[in-house]
């Protein structure tokens, strides 16, 4: 990392680098609180615990000169998420127990038509959720004093969340890599930090091998058990015979668990590789970013995520967040060079519901 003056004493920094320093024993007082806090008061500290290991991993974390900082409030996150709740609870209720009532009195095709609009309404909001929570998160998330932001309310992404994977999963799942593409284009070109926008740029035309892989595995696995059963049903011995019966079952078995160990790797490969695409096709004024995790790396961390949280009996889970930071940042990287000297502060508004509707669904991060 160079610091260099210019005429106008501008400072402009080279060969930006993410590091992550904390560690294990420095986040077990704040992960044993927050579980004790949130037993204690029936889950309601949650919103102040993910504001608490948000502030620590996030001040563990350097960019240049400077570590990251956390603004936001547990406080803030549960308004919020009960905001949200006043609006969905009510559409849940109905859902649940009007649309029987509509049924059973015979209007089958009315309850029909508000169940497919109420299905299309949680896939709109889910997509919605989604952006929204990048912009908090964002506009909570201070370097050098400098936060980031949008001044996009998400509507419209919530629309073209919607048709874009609709129309990827009708043309028979082939249009899925596109979707993922431009909508991760569309949610992050409308985000900014401080005065400069991101530009995302990423395309599907290098995905398409390993989508094609995951797609072509539900085919070759029926194959597979279809081969099984002929070879059982020609081995010559009669299938009524118990031995016979116990060694087709079991060669099913093991050809499914072949299958689906097979498909979830196919799917890692396949996210790892539109992850790693994805990240490194966005840029923010002079700084390029990449992502250096490949499969294997994403296997290491979920199968020692998976062992630490049977081994502790459970007790890991409220390590695996850091987990997960760590391994972010320690595989982010960025080319270019920073103007320290422009970087002025974000006019973006910052959003004060917090990331009420990414809590709803359940699809919050860290």
């Amino acid at each position: 990392m160079n610091v260099m003056q210019g005429e106008s004493e501008a400072a402009r920094a080279e060969s930006p680098e993410f590091s992550f320093i904390g560690s294990w024993t420095e986040f077990l007082p704040i992960a044993l609180t927050n579980l004790l806090l949130t037993i204690v008061t029936l889950g309601i500290y949650r919103f102040w615990a993910k504001a608490r290991t948000r502030r620590y991993l996030w001040s563990r974390t350097h960019f240049l000169d400077d570590s990251f900082e956390w603004t936001g409030s547990g406080l803030e996150m549960l308004i919020g998420f009960l905001l949200v709740m006043l609006v969905l609870l009510p559409a849940f209720l109905f859902f649940n127990f009007g649309l029987q009532a509509l049924i059973l009195r015979g209007h089958v095709a009315v309850g029909a038509m508000i169940a497919f609009i109420f299905y299309l309404g949680i896939f709109y909001l889910i997509n919605v959720a989604r952006f929204r929570a990048l912009r908090y998160r964002l506009s909570r998330t201070y370097w050098h004093g400098i936060r980031g932001g949008s001044d996009d309310g998400g509507w419209n992404y919530g629309w073209s969340g919607m048709w874009k994977m609709a129309l990827g999963w009708a043309a028979i799942g082939l249009l899925v890599p596109w979707a993922m593409t431009t909508l991760w284009n569309e949610r992050w070109s409308k985000m900014s930090f401080g005065p400069y926008p991101f530009e995302a740029r990423a395309d599907s035309s290098g995905l398409m091998g390993r989508w094609l892989l995951l797609y072509a595995a539900p085919f070759v696995g029926g194959i597979l058990m279809a081969i099984v059963g002929v070879g059982a049903a020609f081995s010559g011995g009669n299938p009524a015979d118990p031995a016979v019966l116990v060694s087709t079952v079991a060669g099913m078995l093991v050809a499914l668990i072949v299958f689906y160990l097979a498909f979830l790797l196919l799917g890692l490969s396949y996210y790892a590789a539109f992850f790693r695409h994805a990240a490194g096709a966005t840029s923010l004024d002079g700084l390029q970013f990449e992502f250096t995790a490949r499969t294997k790396d994403w296997l290491k961390l979920i199968l020692g995520n998976i062992g630490l949280v049977i081994v502790t009996l459970g007790f890991a889970l409220m390590f695996l967040s850091y987990r997960n930071w760590s391994f972010m940042v320690s595989h982010m990287r960025a080319d270019g060079s920073v103007d320290l000297a422009t970087l002025t502060q974000s006019t973006t508004r910052a959003p004060g519901e917090a990331e009420g509707l990414a809590d709803a669904f359940d699809i919050g991060a860290i």
